[in-house]
């Protein structure tokens, strides 16, 4: 939720980009195409727990979202 905040609405697939270089590298060859499927599923969570909002194929923090993690604001 925090890459969304930070660096505005973020499609699933830049998403998962970002989680991507937001961990540490592996060796296992798996590993980056793992995390970012994750992206898709963390979104779809976030959305049912009304943090995240899907519109125009891209992903968005709500109100709520934006004030559990301390976002002030999220970039456009």
């Amino acid at each position: 939720m925090r890459l969304i905040c930070d660096h505005g609405r973020l499609d699933t697939e830049r998403l998962g980009r970002h989680l991507v270089g937001a961990r540490r590298s592996s060796t296992n060859p798996g590993y980056a195409r793992a995390i970012a499927h994750m992206a898709g599923t963390l979104t779809w969570r976030l959305q049912a727990q009304g943090f995240v909002t899907e519109a125009e194929g891209a992903w968005a923090t709500t109100a709520s979202g934006r004030t559990l993690i301390s976002c002030s604001s999220e970039r456009e």
